[in-house]
C-alpha cells in the first residue's frame, strides 16, 4: 500500500501533466488561424466551434478570440463552420455557438459584415428557426434586429412575417395549451418593437382579436403570479396603435367593444332608501380597462361612426351609464392619488407604495383622457396618452405642454429590451366613499422575458427537449 508521501508525489506529477496538457491545447488553439486559409477555413471554423464547449475560462476566451480573428479573415467561412455546429452539433455547442453570434456579430466592423454576409446570416437563421427554443429564437431575433441590412422598412417587414411564421398565426388558438399560449406571447412580444407606421401590426391585431379575446377568459401559463390576461391586453394595447386597415374591422371592434364591456360594470341598482340593494358594489379592474379602452380608442379612429351608426339606441345608451358610472368612480380615486402623493418628491416617491401609487395615477389619467372623448357627440377619438408602462414622450421647448391627464404625440417609440418583469404588487385604495367600490390595484411592469423553465419547448431535436424561457 502507498504511502502518504508517495500519494502525494504521484499527485503532484498528474497535476503537472495535466497542466502541461492545457498549456499545450491553448497554444493549439492560439495557433489554429493560422491554418485558416482556403477551403481549410470553414474546417477551422468548426473545430474552433466545437471547442467553445469547454469550461476553462482561459480556453474559452482564447477560442472566441480565434474565432473572431478567422471572421475577420472570411466571414462567410467562419459562419458556415458556426452554422454547421448549430444545426448539426451538440446542445451545449449549440448553445454556445449561438450565443457567440448574439454577442460578437455586433462588435465587428461594416467591412467584414457585408451585405452579402448579412444576408448568408439571415438565411442561416431561417433555417435553424425551424425548431428552436423560446430562448433560441429571443437570440436570433436580436442577432438579426440587429443586422444593418434590416433596419430598413422592408428589413423590418421581413423580421414580423419571420415572427408571425414562428407565431403559426394561420392555425386555431388554444387558450388551453400553455405551449400555444406561450409562443404566441414570446412572439408578440418579439414583434412589438417592430412596429412602426410603416411596419402594420394589423396581423397581430387582427389574431388577437379574432382567436384570443374571445378566450381571454380560459388562458393557461405555467408561471405562477403572472396575469396572463393582462399580459395578453397590454399587447394588443402596444400593437393596436399600429394596425393597418383591416378587412373585419367593424366584427373585430364589435368583439373588443364586448370584451370592454366585461370589465366596465353598470352601476349597482338603489333601494328605496337611496342605499345599493345589492351586498356590493363591483369591482373597477383599472389596468384591464386602461389596456382595452386604449385598443378600443385606437380601432375605433377607423371607424369613428361604430357607436352611433352600428350600435343600436339601447346599446349605446347602456355603454353610456357604464362610462359614466366607471368615470365617477375613477374622479374620486385620481383624488384620493393625488391628495396621497401630494407634497412627495425625490427619495418619497421612491419607495415601493409611492411607485405603484404614481403608476395607478398614470393608468387613472388615461383612463379619464380616453373617457371624455368617448363622451363626445358624436364620440372623439382625437386625444392621445401614453400607456402606463411606457416611458413617457420629452415634450420639446415651444410645444405646447400637455396637462397631466394627457401626453402629446405619435405614440411612442419601442424600446429595445423593455424593463424586467417586476413582481406583482397590488394597491388597496384609501379608504373613502368610493373605497369599497375600487377593489385592489393591480400593477404589474411587463417584460421581454424571465429565466428558463425546462422541459416544454417549441420544437424538438431528436428527443430532446428545448425549454421554455419567460
Amino acid at each position: 500500500m502507498p504511502t502518504v508521501e508517495e500519494l502525494y508525489r504521484n499527485y503532484g506529477i498528474l497535476a503537472d501533466a495535466t497542466e502541461q496538457v492545457g498549456q499545450i491545447r491553448r497554444q493549439a488553439i492560439k495557433e489554429l488561424p493560422q491554418f485558416a486559409t482556403g477551403e481549410n477555413l470553414p474546417r477551422v471554423a468548426d473545430i474552433l466551434t466545437q471547442l467553445l464547449q469547454t469550461d476553462d475560462s482561459a480556453e474559452f476566451n482564447l477560442v472566441n478570440n480565434a474565432l473572431l480573428s478567422i471572421f475577420k479573415m472570411d466571414a462567410k467561412g467562419t459562419l458556415g463552420g458556426l452554422f454547421s455546429q448549430i444545426l448539426q452539433g451538440e446542445d451545449i455547442v449549440r448553445e454556445r455557438a449561438i450565443k457567440f453570434l448574439s454577442t460578437k456579430l455586433k462588435t465587428l466592423p461594416d467591412e467584414v459584415l457585408t451585405k452579402e454576409v448579412e444576408e448568408l446570416i439571415l438565411t442561416e437563421s431561417k433555417k435553424v428557426l425551424e425548431d428552436v427554443t423560446g430562448e433560441e429564437f429571443v437570440l436570433f431575433m436580436k442577432i438579426l434586429s440587429g443586422l444593418k441590412s434590416l433596419q430598413t422598412v422592408s428589413g423590418r417587414q421581413q423580421l414580423v412575417e419571420l415572427v408571425a411564421e414562428q407565431a403559426d398565426l394561420e392555425q386555431t388558438f388554444n387558450p388551453s395549451d400553455p405551449d400555444c399560449v406561450d409562443r404566441l406571447l414570446q412572439c408578440t412580444r418579439q414583434a412589438v418593437p417592430l412596429f412602426s407606421k410603416n411596419v402594420h401590426s394589423t396581423r397581430f391585431v387582427t389574431y388577437f382579436c379574432e382567436q384570443v379575446l374571445p378566450n381571454l377568459g380560459t388562458l393557461t401559463t405555467p408561471v405562477e403570479g403572472l396575469d396572463i390576461q393582462l399580459e395578453v391586453l397590454k399587447l394588443l394595447a402596444e400593437m393596436s396603435s399600429f394596425c393597418g386597415d383591416m378587412e373585419k374591422l367593424e366584427t373585430n371592434l364589435r368583439k373588443l367593444f364586448d370584451k370592454l364591456l366585461e370589465y366596465m360594470p353598470l352601476p349597482p341598482e338603489e333601494a328605496e332608501n337611496g342605499e345599493n340593494a345589492g351586498n356590493e358594489e363591483p369591482k373597477l379592474q383599472f389596468s384591464y380597462v386602461e389596456c382595452l379602452l386604449y385598443s378600443f380608442h385606437q380601432l375605433g379612429r377607423k371607424l369613428p361612426d361604430f357607436l352611433t351608426a352600428k350600435l343600436n339606441a339601447e346599446k349605446l345608451k347602456d355603454f353610456k351609464i357604464r362610462l359614466q358610472y366607471f368615470a365617477r368612480g375613477l374622479q374620486v380615486y385620481i383624488r384620493q392619488l393625488r391628495l396621497a402623493l401630494q407634497g412627495k418628491t425625490g427619495e418619497a416617491l421612491k419607495t415601493e407604495e409611492n411607485k405603484i401609487k404614481v403608476v395607478a395615477l398614470k393608468i387613472t389619467n388615461n383612463i379619464n383622457v380616453l373617457i371624455k372623448d368617448l363622451f363626445h357627440i358624436p364620440p372623439s377619438y382625437k386625444s392621445t396618452v401614453t400607456l402606463s408602462w411606457k416611458p413617457v414622450q420629452k415634450v420639446e421647448i415651444g410645444q405646447k405642454r400637455a396637462s397631466e391627464d394627457t401626453t402629446s404625440g405619435s405614440p411612442p417609440k419601442k424600446s429595445s429590451a423593455g424593463p424586467k418583469r417586476d413582481a406583482r404588487q397590488i394597491y388597496n385604495p384609501p379608504s373613502g366613499k368610493y373605497s369599497s367600490n375600487l377593489g385592489n390595484f393591480n400593477y404589474e411592469q411587463r417584460g421581454a422575458f424571465r429565466g428558463s423553465r425546462g422541459g416544454r419547448g417549441w420544437g424538438t431535436r431528436g428527443n430532446r427537449s428545448r425549454g421554455r424561457l419567460y
